[in-house]
């Protein structure tokens, strides 16, 4: 999976505690400009905020560069990796597309580099690509009391980034699992803002039955935060849930382009040694299903890749983003 020995036991402790929540319950679980993020119907608007700022810059190695931003709309230092273009210190007038990947629960900015040839696979692109901190179980959302994702990551993060590293559109946006929801959400919320959203055995139906909402509550209990505080009850608050789950929100999604894949959980051939059922993998499935079944129904632009067997793992997520290259450099403006 990438990553040192220690990073890698983490990460998989951390999946193993996942699977246990998941089966304890049955379930496994643009224009130049801008937009704004808009508030929920059942949430009051957040009041204005300081503009964010760059604490600290960090090479890391080649064209990869680590940004502290501090966040007022998170309350805290937040942390994001740049995969800057060969040309950008060659051409410093010039304005680059950008490319946002969004990374899964319980895991970190650093997750792309880590586990994929991104880095590799953009050595010629001419583009930034931007990788930002989430929260282990950020939910990409503006939390009802708690830290405001939504609002660092597409009002805060790309004002900073114009006016540092020039970015501008067109933009792309991709994410795994949490990060999947974080795309097409992003995505439904701010019609234009991307013009392809990709999501990689994303989170896509957290209300597709109250077992599978129950599955979230406990997943963020699980990262020691308090779920009511992110779109609270599932039953009492239905409103806020619909306003975050990408297939209440797939209606909005027209105009944008989709790429949407899952595994259906069994081990493949790209899972040499592993046995048995991945539980995660599984149940997103399901959800992937309705969700490709309601895109479908809505005519919308979408490539979706539901594929037998496949798990919840990066080998996966890494030949699907391969699959979707095509469509994301086209959405970026390259070919």
């Amino acid at each position: 999976m990438g990553g040192s020995v220690g990073g890698r036991r983490r990460f998989r402790v951390l999946v193993v505690a996942v699977v246990l929540i998941l089966a304890v319950l049955g379930c496994s679980g643009g224009s130049g400009q801008t937009p704004e993020p808009k508030a929920s119907s059942t949430q009051a608007a957040r009041p204005p905020l300081g503009p964010a700022r760059i604490v600290t810059t960090t090479h890391v190695s080649g064209r990869v560069w680590d940004l502290a931003v501090a966040s007022p709309a998170v309350g805290n230092t937040v942390n994001v990796r740049l995969l800057l273009p060969a040309g950008f210190k060659a051409e410093p007038k010039r304005r680059w597309p950008a490319l946002y990947l969004l990374h899964g629960c319980c895991d970190t900015y650093q997750s792309w580099t880590r586990s994929t040839d991104i880095e590799r696979r953009t050595e010629d692109l001419d583009a930034v690509v931007v990788m930002p901190d989430g929260g282990p179980a950020g939910f990409y959302s503006d939390w009802r009391d708690g830290p405001g994702w939504e609002t660092f990551h597409l009002s805060e993060l790309p004002d900073v980034l114009a006016g540092t590293y020039r970015t501008g559109t067109p933009r792309v946006i991709a994410g795994v699992s949490m990060g999947g929801l974080g795309a097409l959400g992003y995505a439904a919320r701010h019609p234009g803002m991307f013009r392809v959203a990709a999501s990689f055995s994303g989170i896509v139906d957290t209300r597709l039955s109250p077992r599978e909402s129950q599955a979230y509550v406990r997943l963020v209990r699980s990262q020691g935060e308090d779920p009511r505080k992110l779109w609270g009850d599932p039953v009492q608050d239905a409103q806020v849930w619909k306003d975050h789950n990408p297939l209440d929100l797939a209606p909005r999604l027209r105009g944008t382009k989709l790429f949407v894949s899952a595994g259906d959980g069994r081990p493949g051939p790209l899972d040499p040694g592993r046995a048995g059922l991945d539980e995660i993998e599984a149940s997103l499935r399901v959800e992937n299903d309705a969700f490709a079944a309601r895109v479908k129904q809505l005519g919308l632009d979408a490539e979706v890749s539901l594929y037998t067997p496949g798990t919840h793992s990066w080998a996966y997520w890494q030949r699907e983003l391969t699959r979707s290259w095509p469509l994301i450099t086209a959405g970026l403006g390259l070919r």
